[in-house]
């Protein structure tokens, strides 16, 4: 069984975000892993998952949207 699996529902969680504004669930009992930090809501998984589908409405990463929208710099063809 992995440490993610919550068959009980019993599990509690926390979601992250990244610098491209990408969700993840973590275990509440593990330490956030670098490059994440905590949004500050904790719960059941399917709390988390109602979390993350409300605010993650735009799947595309930070930099692909500012490039899109035109406030961010395309990268530069190597």
């Amino acid at each position: 069984m992995s440490v993610f699996d919550d068959e009980d529902g019993a599990r509690r969680f926390k979601v992250l975000i990244n610098d491209e504004g990408q969700y993840s669930l973590w275990p509440a009992s593990f330490d956030t892993p670098g490059g994440w930090w905590e949004t500050g809501k904790q719960g059941t998984r399917p709390q988390c998952m109602a979390y993350v589908d409300e605010v993650w409405t735009d799947m595309r990463p930070r930099t692909l949207r500012e490039v899109m929208d035109g406030t961010g710099r395309a990268a530069e063809p190597g």
